[in-house]
């Protein structure tokens, strides 16, 4: 299956031509890219790049596709994930950090970090995505982020190589960060302290607001729009009466109005016809522009 490609025998990992995305998001959605391809190593990474280069093919990098909407007519080019060499997690005493590869999940540093005794991490549980994912969007809640929990991150800029951030390197807002966009995440290093006896208490609790206030059960890609500086989306959207509506298997969640879920056989379409009568409903009563919080890959 490397054929497409012309990736030499040393390739580690694998090829998938004609590769449905709806098998590669959480959102279950997306039609075929041309190519799906896991790079276990650094060097399966620079062969994967330069063979799409060499033959003109369009590539992005995907993590677990947890904040991503691929169109239904998929992408005319090479997605792109990190595998086994991307995927460790180790914790360490000395200084108090914790070594993930960018393919490492979110969920698997937050427990780590907990096996371990270590503290700092537990905003995070019961966030989906991968690492790589969490740095470029600085994923957290309100009062916490992963940006405040970096010491490190190491890139890969294609035709340059390998560059190392130290925190100060970086500047962290709100759902992004200053790494550059044609680099890509492939480890970092977390701070962490040690932890106490509510550990186990707080991440319970979190995860137990998380349950009640967003749909979980259902496939979605996470909150669709970025919240305005001081207000809330979910609120907004309630506000101009579109929560809980619906287009084709596509609906505004009737517990998160931030949510857009797929009830089963949604197609992108139908999310993005929400996402512009939600933009369009609070720009004209509220006057404000929403941001799209996913990403979008194979739209025109």
């Amino acid at each position: 299956m490397a054929s497409l490609l012309g990736l030499p025998p040393s390739f580690s990992g694998f090829v998938l031509e004609n590769e449905p995305m709806s098998r590669h998001t959480t959102y279950r959605i997306g039609g075929p890219a041309r190519a799906y391809v896991r790079a276990d190593s650094l060097r399966s990474l620079v062969d994967a790049i330069d063979a799409c280069r060499i033959r003109g093919f369009g590539w992005f990098v995907a993590g677990r596709g947890s904040n991503l909407l691929v169109s239904d007519e998929g992408f005319d080019g090479v997605v792109i994930s990190l595998g086994a060499e991307f995927s460790s997690c180790a914790v360490y005493d000395d200084p108090d950090i914790v070594v993930a590869g960018a393919a490492c999940p979110l969920s698997g540093v937050v427990r780590k970090a907990f096996e371990a005794g270590r503290s700092g991490m537990e905003f995070a549980v019961g966030t989906p995505g991968s690492i790589g994912g969490a740095l470029r969007m600085n994923a957290g809640t309100r009062n916490e982020s992963i940006g405040m929990r970096v010491k490190s991150v190491v890139s890969y800029r294609p035709g340059a190589g390998l560059k190392r951030y130290g925190a100060s390197d970086i500047s962290w807002g709100y759902r992004s960060c200053s790494l550059p966009s044609d680099e890509i995440v492939l480890e970092c290093e977390l701070l962490t302290k040690p932890g106490d006896a509510m550990i186990k208490a707080r991440m319970e609790g979190a995860m137990a607001r998380r349950r009640k206030t967003q749909p979980l059960t259902f496939a979605s890609c996470g909150s669709v729009f970025k919240n305005p500086e001081g207000e809330s989306v979910g609120r907004l959207i309630e506000g101009v009466g579109l929560k809980g509506r619906r287009c084709g298997d596509a609906q505004i969640s009737d517990l998160h109005a931030n949510f857009i879920v797929n009830l089963g056989h949604a197609h992108a379409s139908d999310v993005v016809s929400l996402m512009l009568d939600v933009q369009n409903a609070v720009r004209v009563e509220y006057g404000i522009d929403l941001e799209p919080e996913v990403r979008f890959l194979g739209f025109a």
